[in-house]
């Protein structure tokens, strides 16, 4: 089985949780440096989080919900999974 990542993702996954991240975020007119500060994430790599092109780990989702207010199951919520 090969590993999850963009390229063998045929669900949609990352990408959807990607841009519920991106949802969220320009919700709250946050930048996506302001967003990758705020949870302590690179922002090259809130870039590639965003754009469905990293399996984003759970305490990143954790992260990332905290630095927006909510919790990483509304993330997940929001994008379906």
């Amino acid at each position: 089985m090969p590993r999850i990542s963009a390229a063998h993702d045929p669900d949609q996954s990352l990408l959807r949780l990607g841009a519920s991240v991106r949802t969220r975020r320009l919700q709250q007119a946050l930048s996506q440096e302001a967003l990758a500060d705020a949870a302590c994430i690179d922002r090259s790599h809130m870039g590639k989080i965003e754009r469905g092109e990293r399996n984003v780990t759970f305490l990143n989702i954790a992260r990332i919900a905290s630095a927006l207010g909510c919790k990483p199951s509304d993330l997940l919520l929001d994008a379906d999974l």
